[in-house]
This record gives structure tokens, C-alpha cells and sequence, in this order.
């Protein structure tokens, strides 16, 4: 006789419990706005101006994820974002190449990478202080390098700016009778893109369960013969790559800057980090649910605007009630499972 044999399905694990609820929670509240609120949102181009506003926060947002994950902060990203803008701007208009500001763009990011991961990896100095200083410096630098506001005047950027992805059937027919075709900027490609690469280097390459590791127990990853101090440097040295991409991103939305660029970008990050299931103590977290908690953070903004609550203080204290509301489902439902685990 055959042993009958138990297929009964693993538990999800923290990452993807909390990536799930976020899921479940923005396909909820976009199905309510659609029902109660209809406009845009019946239309795909919504979803896709969603991603076109977001991409470059999107981007800098799972920079962020891996810097958390390991459990260090990082809230230079936004600063460094306005210098990359700032820089590559006054490049361009200075006859540059666009190969050349995209390695510049690069090359920006990656250096404030390699400097915060340094100091807070090998000097040991503390990760909010190490950024706190770098983002003061970045906004100075941007500051010297222009304090009035830049266009970019250079042609070829101009048709990698304007170049959008155009999807005939899923467009809308507007009130005019005109058909309105689904438009994607390459932006949301390179931010999809970037989504892509990092899920991969969590979930398969070990360099990524060495993040997992680190932020969940630092001496139990030293135990298991994992160079902490080197991985926690290249989570730095990711999150001002990331960066640099993310401030490309940005000027070929804008096709603008200004010293206050990206300001608050930062905060942002960290608020779609959490809502998206990242812990701020480490060791769990995932970047699709990133995406769909800059996703959520988003849609809540346009429910807020479609409301008629156009002040700019209603977007901020609904963001603020939404952080909230998700950094408490997340410690109570790790709590129960925690205790179920124990019983």
C-alpha cells in the first residue's frame, strides 16, 4: 500500500504575509473608488498615470527596501535624487551627451553610496546621522550648483523624454468622441525593470538572504560566517545606485529642476516601504510589495483630490493615518503569529 502523503501547504512566511495584505488592501480601496468615485479611475490610463507621477519614487523606494531590510535607514535618497536632476540638467545644456549624464546620473548616486556605506558599515557610526549629513550635503550642492529653476534645452533628450510606449486598446474615448489612446513612459520600463533585478537578488542570489539575515539577527549572521559589514555596505552602496537611476527617471518625467526638487521624496520612500510590509527593525520585507505601497500611497492621494479635498494638508494627514494604520496591522498580525508559533 502507498503512505498517503501530506500536501498541505506551507504557512506564508512574515514577507509574504504583509506583501499579500497590501496587495489585497490597494486592489480593495482602487475597486471602492472605481464604484463610489468612477472618473478616472474606470480608465486604465489612471493606473498607468499612477506609475508615469511614480516611477522615479518607485525606483528609489526599493532602495530604500534593501537599506531597511538590513536594518539601516537611508534618508539622503531624496537629496541625492534633486542632485542627480540638478547636475544632469546643466550638463545637457552645456552640449553634453546623454550617455555621458546617464553615467554621470550614475556615477552621483554611487558615490554617496560608497561614502555612507563606509561610515556606517566599517566606522560604525550611526546610519540616520550618516544620511542626515548626506542629505544636508546634497541639497547644498544642488543649491550651488542653481537656486533658479532649469529646463532642459537639449534636443536629443527631448525625444528620450517625449518617447512613450502608446497601447491603442486599452485607451478611452473622451468626451469629445475622441479616441484617447493608453500611454507608459519609458520610465515606468526602467522602474519595472529595477522592481525585476532586485526581487531576483532577494529571493534567489544569496547576497540577498544575507540582507534578510543581517536585519533579522546581526549576531546569528555572524554566527552563520556572513560578512556583515561588507553586506551592509553594498545595501548603501545599492540605495545610491538606485538613486542616481531614480533622478534620471525624474528629469525625463519633468524635463525640469529646481534646488527643491524631490523634496520630501525621503519620507515617501520610507512611507511606501512600511505600507508595502518592509519592517523598520529589519529582516522583512519584499519590493513588489514596495510597489504596490507607493501604489496604495497614491491612490489614497487621488481618492482625497476626487473627494474635493484639494488643500494639500488633507493628502498629507491621510498618509499619515494610513502609515499609521499599517505600521499597527503589522505588528498585531506578526504578534498573533508570533503567538500561534509559540502555542
Amino acid at each position: 500500500m502507498r503512505k498517503n502523503k501530506d500536501f498541505r501547504r506551507e504557512p506564508l512566511t512574515d514577507t509574504q504575509l504583509l506583501m499579500t495584505i497590501t496587495i489585497c488592501i490597494f486592489v480593495a480601496m482602487y475597486l471602492l473608488a472605481m464604484a463610489f468615485l468612477q472618473g478616472g479611475f474606470l480608465h486604465a490610463q489612471q493606473i498607468f498615470d499612477m506609475l508615469n507621477d511614480n516611477a522615479s519614487l518607485i525606483i528609489v523606494s526599493c532602495g530604500l527596501t534593501i537599506v531597511m531590510i538590513g536594518g539601516g535607514i537611508d534618508i539622503s535618497v531624496g537629496a541625492v535624487t534633486s542632485l542627480v536632476v540638478m547636475s544632469c540638467i546643466l550638463y545637457l545644456n552645456n552640449g553634453g551627451n546623454i550617455f555621458v549624464s546617464i553615467l554621470l546620473a550614475l556615477g552621483i548616486g554611487v558615490a554617496f553610496g560608497l561614502v555612507h556605506g563606509f561610515l556606517v558599515s566599517y566606522l560604525e557610526i550611526q546610519p540616520f546621522i550618516v544620511t542626515l549629513a548626506g542629505m544636508f550635503f546634497a541639497r547644498g550642492l544642488t543649491t550651488i550648483l542653481s537656486v533658479n529653476p532649469q529646463k532642459v534645452d537639449h534636443e536629443g533628450f527631448a525625444k528620450l523624454r517625449d518617447a512613450k510606449i502608446v497601447i491603442p486598446w486599452l485607451g478611452y474615448t473622451a468626451k469629445n468622441g475622441n479616441r484617447v489612446p493608453a500611454r507608459i513612459e519609458l520610465g515606468v520600463v526602467v522602474a519595472f525593470v529595477c522592481v525585476l533585478l532586485i526581487f531576483v537578488l532577494l529571493k534567489y542570489i544569496k547576497l540577498g538572504r544575507n540582507f534578510y539575515a543581517m536585519g533579522g539577527n546581526q549576531t546569528s549572521a555572524l554566527m552563520l560566517g556572513i560578512n556583515v559589514k561588507r553586506t551592509r555596505f553594498i545595501s548603501y552602496v545599492l540605495s545610491g545606485l538606485l538613486s542616481g537611476i531614480s533622478g534620471y527617471v525624474f528629469m525625463m518625467h519633468t524635463g525640469a529642476g529646481n534646488a527643491t526638487n524631490a523634496a520630501g521624496m525621503e519620507m515617501n520612500a520610507i512611507a511606501s516601504s512600511i505600507i508595502g510590509g518592509t519592517l523598520l527593525t529589519g529582516g522583512v520585507g519584499n519590493v513588489v510589495g514596495t510597489l504596490f505601497g507607493t501604489l496604495t500611497l497614491t491612490t489614497i492621494k487621488k481618492i482625497v483630490v476626487s473627494s474635493g479635498l484639494n488643500d494639500p494638508w488633507w493628502q498629507s494627514i491621510t498618509t499619515g493615518g494610513m502609515l499609521c494604520f499599517f505600521i499597527l496591522l503589522q505588528s498585531v498580525v506578526l504578534a498573533r503569529r508570533a503567538k500561534k508559533k509559540k502555542s
